[in-house]
């Protein structure tokens, strides 16, 4: 379209014309025909996704309720219905001496401490002067003759309560001066057979664990243990 002026002359491109473009404005076709689709029904089948803001807050709900959920109890692996005879007033502790393993060394040690500084009466078994300690300990637990078990293990009033791990922990807790309440005071007075270690050496073979008779010469000693040692008779305890 083409105005003629006084002395100039002036194109008008007509925007309704179909012809018409402008690489300024590529998107304005967009636009319109976004425009033109807000304007259309809705189909009622097509469902709206949720933004990113509405997921969040559902992954959040989500791990607040896992957050939350109680965990668990642990099941208790501690057989608290083993029960000793002839040990209801005092406590009995299998142990070792040797030094063979540091740490199984130093939790017997660590247990003997805490259990004398109660001054009741600990009855206890070396199971390095004696391996029938050991067996006896099986028996009472049940175990396997094969298995090996870890030591220290106390028994208080009778119950079996633990090892290491959980009389120490008992002890930090002040609860298990509620285990020891009644039981028979330690005697300070040594031994004057042994000398307090519970042992003393094999009158039969004096220790080598070997007997010579004339008739069948020599022979294993059935008296004495592995180290050649009998338990003494003053302060003697059978095994179970």
């Amino acid at each position: 379209m083409l105005l003629s002026r006084t002395k100039s002359k002036i194109w008008i491109h007509n925007n309704n014309s179909p012809n018409f473009s402008c690489s300024s404005f590529k998107d304005i076709n967009t636009l319109f025909s976004d425009d033109s689709d807000y304007n259309s029904p809705v189909s009622t089948t097509t469902t709206k996704k949720p933004n990113i803001f509405h997921r969040v807050l559902r992954v959040n709900a989500v791990l607040r309720a896992f957050s939350t959920r109680p965990a668990p109890a642990p099941e208790s692996t501690t057989p608290k219905s083993i029960q000793i005879p002839a040990a209801e007033k005092k406590i009995v502790i299998y142990f070792t001496s040797l030094r063979v393993i540091r740490s199984t060394f130093d939790d017997c040690k660590a247990v003997r401490s805490i259990l004398s500084s109660f001054r009741v009466s600990v009855d206890e078994r070396d199971v390095s002067m004696d391996a029938g300690f050991m067996e006896e300990l099986k028996t009472i637990l049940g175990t396997r003759v094969k298995t090996k078990l870890s030591l220290p293990r106390v028994f208080i009033g009778g119950s079996y309560v633990g090892g290491a791990a959980e009389i120490i922990q008992l002890h930090e807790a002040g609860e298990l001066k509620k285990y020891v309440e009644g039981l028979t005071p330690a005697e300070f007075s040594t031994c004057e057979v042994c000398g307090g270690n519970r042992f003393v050496l094999c009158e039969e073979c004096s220790g080598s664990q070997k007997c010579y008779s004339e008739k069948s010469g020599f022979r294993t000693c059935t008296v004495c243990n592995e180290n050649g040692l009998i338990r003494c008779p003053s302060c003697y305890y059978p095994i179970l």
